[in-house]
């Protein structure tokens, strides 16, 4: 125990002498919450909306009215008059405008007339989200329009009452535990993986073979030790990003107590995961380039950033053994749910499987010899 604790005490010594290996593994990350979290996951404002009206009658009025009302209260878009409908098709694929709607002729004798009455829309698709929440918005638009102005006595039409478990939940928010995780993993790759490796490279390594230290102290001792970099740098994300997006639920005794032991059997399967990558690995450039290649194959298909039910079957196998998907999962649990301890068992039991496993077989993979 005595010689892989000054395994331990070597590698932090030289952990925190060097400051811009823990500016590297926690600033990015913290970046990345608060550029992404803003840049994604927003309502949809300040469109540009042409819209063309043939028709000039009471019920053309009504639609000028509910775009008003649109424009003054969650501001979607705000309308601007155009006397050609082919004028601002143009204007729509140039990028002058974002959509265009057309209220053709005799269209308020239609609607009257009770005469399928129809409103068009000419979207620019290339740009799928502002596309869908413009065309959501029309037709939230024209399901009120359909309303009779006195409602009938008796209601045959069936609703949909909407009870949300949690309050509003942005975007920040929702992307903060993926943010922990990958602190946590961009400390493991560059407190651990690297640095490793460098050493190796340097032939420190080679002073500990001619040690009594043993294989498995050696092993224990560098995990270990990354393991307790990743932990103080999940710390720090989950305290800063967590008062960046709004959140308190970190100073909840229990709360925090769930999230302390996410941390370390997140910290353990990560260092356990990256050692058995590094095991073997002699030249120093190599871990330089797996990394984007890693951060590609682990973090994205977590659904930190998007649900993995909207992944085809090929991604969805990828992410049930991705352990970034337990991490990530296991965070949101805590985080945006407070759903108690039961709900991270499972992934509590995944990583520490993974961690014994891929330990295990770091260690019979390590060279005692040069």
């Amino acid at each position: 125990m005595s010689r892989m604790l000054a395994i331990i005490e070597r590698e932090l010594r030289k952990f925190f002498r060097s400051p811009a290996l823990m500016l590297a593994a926690m600033v990015f990350p913290l970046v990345q919450l608060v550029i992404l979290g803003n840049a994604f996951g927003g309502k949809i404002t300040g469109a540009r909306m042409g819209v063309v009206d043939y028709d000039g009658g009471p019920q053309a009025l009504r639609v000028w009215e509910a775009f008003d009302a649109i424009g003054s209260n969650a501001r979607t878009f705000q309308a601007i008059r155009y006397a050609s409908d082919k004028q601002a098709q143009e204007d729509v694929r140039t990028g002058r405008i974002d959509a265009a709607v057309v209220i053709p002729p005799q269209f308020s004798r239609r609607v009257l007339a009770g005469e399928d009455p129809r409103i068009g829309l000419v979207v620019d698709n290339s740009d799928q989200f502002l596309s869908s929440s413009l065309e959501a918005k029309l037709q939230e638009l024209t399901t009120a329009l359909n309303q009779p102005q006195v409602p009938p006595r008796v209601t045959r039409a069936i609703s949909l009452d909407l009870v949300e478990l949690y309050p509003f939940i942005d975007y920040m928010k929702y992307l903060l535990p993926g943010s922990i995780t990958l602190a946590m993993f961009v400390s493991v790759m560059i407190g651990g993986g690297l640095l490793y490796i460098d050493d190796k490279a340097r032939g420190v390594h080679e002073g500990f073979l001619v040690t009594p230290i043993t294989k498995l102290e050696l092993v224990f001792g560098l995990v270990a030790s990354g393991a307790i970099k990743a932990v103080m740098a999940g710390l720090v994300i989950t305290v800063l990003g967590s008062l960046i997006s709004g959140l308190g639920v970190i100073f909840q005794p229990a709360i925090l107590a769930q999230l302390l032991l996410m941390i370390a059997a997140t910290s353990f399967a990560f260092n356990a995961m990256m050692f058995l990558m590094m095991v073997r690995i002699e030249d120093p450039l190599v871990p330089r380039a797996m990394f984007g290649i890693l951060n590609t194959l682990l973090f994205f298909p977590s659904g930190a950033i998007y649900p993995i039910h909207a992944f085809p079957g090929w991604l969805r196998a990828l992410a049930t053994v991705d352990p970034f998907t337990y991490a990530v999962h296991g965070f949101k649990a805590i985080l945006l749910k407070e759903a108690g301890f039961q709900a991270i068992v499972p992934d509590l039991l995944f990583l520490v499987a993974i961690g014994a496993l891929t330990l295990t077989l770091a260690t019979r993979l390590f060279k005692r010899t040069l």
